[in-house]
């Protein structure tokens, strides 16, 4: 069962979502890849509270300026694929950025450029799992699940310089 609290942010509301196994979905208001959260429960059980608590408050301190690591368990569900692209952005240190095509060959699959910027577009659980941190190849702020503004919001918010 999810379970979800909406959280106040610089950005807008975050609606974050959780299972007893941790969090498992962060998602804007307008999130493109969002399917809603319907069957989720608002009152949640003791650990998905403990989850949602936790990511709350370590959200708050990253937009404070006092975070650049999470350390919240999650529960993201997807293909083996995706998983592997999304614990590879995990690996992107605060404050720095790549493109999508050092991604891709990063994961040792230069040619899959395609897939790997859908993979990074379905990440459930933006700001944590830092697909924000990935941009064109120019440079340039592109593609993001929560909207472009809010990418640069992010990146500026981490100090990262991009075009």
């Amino acid at each position: 069962m999810i379970s979800y609290i909406e959280h106040p942010s610089p950005v807008g509301v975050l609606l974050i979502a959780a299972s007893d196994v941790g969090i498992c979905g962060i998602y804007f208001e307008e999130h493109k890849h969002f399917k809603g959260k319907e069957g989720w429960r608002e009152k949640p059980t003791q650990r998905a509270a403990q989850h949602l608590t936790s990511a709350a408050t370590q959200l708050d301190e990253y937009f404070a300026g006092q975070r650049k690591d999470f350390d919240v368990p999650l529960d993201m569900k997807g293909t083996e694929f995706q998983h592997s692209v999304w614990m590879a952005l995990s690996a992107i240190p605060f404050g720095k950025s790549v493109s999508y095509a050092q991604h891709a060959q990063g994961l040792g699959n230069p040619k899959a450029l395609r897939a790997v910027g859908s993979a990074i577009g379905k990440n459930p659980v933006s700001i944590i799992v830092p697909c924000h941190r990935v941009i064109g190849t120019s440079g340039a702020v592109t593609g993001y699940a929560g909207g472009v503004e809010r990418k640069r919001f992010l990146l500026a918010l981490e100090h990262v310089a991009v075009n």
